[in-house]
């Protein structure tokens, strides 16, 4: 038997103000997306942005539905539209926030599984990083160099056999 070390590194800072412009204002809007959210039932808002390459900024908000689990969650509205939108234009950033109306989030939060899927289709088609910025109530925020950082057992196309 051979235990294996998967190592993960994220940047954890403090305050808003640690980030460049560029990363500040995009912060501000996935908070702004939080805030729009349609989330009725969980009360769990969540919201994003996502940088592209040529400079446009798509933004997305969780859009729940009575009928679980037929809602869509917010990474994954975003980075839809933005492959809708702007096809073939890579994607740079993606600044994700959330907000809980039951109790206090004292800590960034985290893609789930789905969108991790999701988002690391993005970053393998691309072949280049896709930046995440993780936010909650607080003034903490993380940041993740890559999406594979989340996901390092990761299934890709390769396991389909397909390149």
């Amino acid at each position: 038997m051979k235990k294996l070390n998967i190592p993960f590194q994220l940047t954890e800072i403090e305050n808003l103000t640690e980030l460049t412009a560029e990363d500040q204002q995009l912060v501000s809007l996935s908070k702004e997306m939080a805030d729009q959210a349609y989330a009725p039932y969980s009360e769990f808002f969540v919201g994003a942005a996502v940088l592209l390459e040529n400079g446009k900024i798509i933004k997305g908000s969780n859009q729940e539905n009575a009928a679980y689990p037929s809602g869509l969650c917010a990474e994954r509205v975003a980075v839809f539209s933005a492959s809708a939108l702007y096809p073939g234009i890579k994607m740079k950033t993606i600044a994700i926030s959330a907000k809980n109306r039951h109790n206090t989030m004292n800590r960034p939060i985290s893609p789930c599984g789905a969108c991790r899927q999701a988002l690391l289709e993005y970053e393998f088609r691309q072949k280049e990083p896709v930046k995440l910025i993780l936010s909650g109530q607080s003034e903490k925020i993380y940041i993740v160099n890559k999406v594979q950082d989340l996901l390092p057992l990761s299934f890709t196309a390769d396991e389909l056999g397909r390149l």
